[in-house]
């Protein structure tokens, strides 16, 4: 990148924050449509309390056992402690990956007990499967949840003018950590049980996460009983943000990160190209739930040019700057 590109993606980043300011909006109760259209308009995150689209006193262990039946299996994905899934990882040859994780079939009732006795294994459990993990897919692992659980959310499709692109749950404790990463879509997340913990850039800070290309590998094991271990594959190269940790103060500079803790009960709204981090704190009971909604973002316009400009000013490959990966 030269200087001319680099004040000119600095000057836009600030910008944006003197004129938006360093606060998102909270919401106390769900939007009109005409109100979540002006949220989307804006392109501004939301903390929406006061949802009724789907309960979030009735997602216990025991709903979970009894809706799903307790040997009703599943696929988990599974990553060694303190590396979360589809993350940077350093291999045994010094290189750097972009990791994705071992995916396990077991009971629900296997995988919850693993998410509550943490001390039982140095290994993280995450059901994250997504892709539309309860809808649309067919045959969906989580139909049976269908009847608690709305297809599409009425102020936000009535807003978009169109249904979810795909519905999908997140079961982990407080080993599951996602790394930092962007979705083209319009994001409706709520939380039923526990906390999670965001940290959010708009995408006019795309540069200072420094995206590279990576070679790819996934984790696998030798046998039901044995660890984990990163494979190298021949999927070609990922492109990822350089930080492994936004959280770190000293990680990133000319950013300002948003921090947001979504309780249960409550929903973030994230606009397409916000990039996001996230953390979560289980419960009492050692769980942490959530449900979100994808919405397909317009591509018409400039709003999908502006994502991508944003994104692809920094040269793939430039290393200038990028953080160490500590694996």
């Amino acid at each position: 990148m030269d200087t001319i590109q680099r004040d000119c993606v600095r000057r836009i980043a600030k910008e944006y924050q003197d004129i938006n300011g360093h606060a998102l909006p909270t919401l106390n109760s769900p939007p009109s449509p005409l109100e979540f259209s002006r949220l989307v308009h804006i392109s501004r995150p939301a903390l929406i309390k006061g949802c009724t689209h789907v309960r979030h006193d009735i997602w216990t262990r025991e709903y979970l056992l009894c809706t799903l039946g307790s040997n009703h299996e599943i696929s988990v994905a599974v990553t060694p402690q303190g590396q979360g899934a589809d993350a940077l990882v350093s291999g045994p040859d010094g290189e750097t990956y972009f990791a994705e994780p071992h995916v396990e079939t077991m009971s629900i009732k296997l995988f919850l007990y693993r998410l509550a006795d943490e001390r039982s294994t140095d290994e993280a459990f995450y059901l994250q499967s997504q892709n539309g993990n309860v809808y649309p897919t067919e045959p969906s692992e989580f139909e049976l949840l269908r009847k608690d659980l709305p297809a599409d959310i009425s102020w936000a499709s009535e807003a978009l003018g169109r249904s979810p692109e795909a519905v999908n749950i997140w079961i982990g404790n407080s080993k599951s950590v996602t790394s930092i990463h962007s979705d083209p879509y319009e994001n409706i997340y709520t939380v039923v049980r526990g906390t999670k913990h965001f940290t959010l850039f708009p995408p006019t800070e795309a540069f200072c996460l420094r995206e590279q290309t990576y070679k790819h590998a996934r984790y696998t094991r030798r046998s039901p009983s044995s660890p984990l271990t990163l494979t190298p594959s021949s999927s070609g190269e990922v492109r990822w943000s350089s930080i492994t940790d936004p959280t770190l103060p000293e990680s990133i500079s000319d950013a300002l990160p948003f921090q947001v803790d979504v309780h249960a009960g409550e929903t973030l709204y994230l606009p397409p190209g916000w990039w996001h981090h996230v953390r979560q704190t289980a419960d009492e009971t050692g769980l942490c739930i959530a449900f979100n909604w994808w919405y397909d973002m317009e591509m018409q316009g400039m709003h999908w040019v502006w994502l991508q400009y944003l994104r692809g000013t920094l040269p793939e490959g430039e290393k200038d700057g990028a953080e160490p990966i500590d694996g």
